[in-house]
């Protein structure tokens, strides 16, 4: 396969929280998933125990603004704390 702009590297499954992906030519960015661990977070005021899980946005400057990759994380983080959106 060739032409790519965007990979995801997922080691979430190896049991890893949290890495830093390197981009591979001709990639623009690449987004590392890390695994969904259970601590506590606060709720509605109150600590409760609940699923995190931390990614991680390598972009080549040449290519992609840091501010437009921090955009993206923005985007990410809401979806998958709030899945309906997708739908609407």
């Amino acid at each position: 396969m060739t032409g790519n702009t965007f990979t995801i590297s997922n080691l979430g499954m190896f049991d890893i929280e949290e890495f830093t992906a390197i981009i591979n030519p001709p990639d623009a960015c690449i987004l590392a998933v890390g695994s969904i661990v259970e601590k506590p977070v606060v709720k509605n005021g109150a600590i409760v125990v609940g699923h995190t899980m931390k990614v991680t946005l390598s972009c080549d400057h040449r290519v992609v603004d840091g501010a437009t990759g921090a955009q993206f994380l923005q985007t990410l983080k809401s979806v998958l704390e709030n899945p309906v959106k997708m739908l609407v």
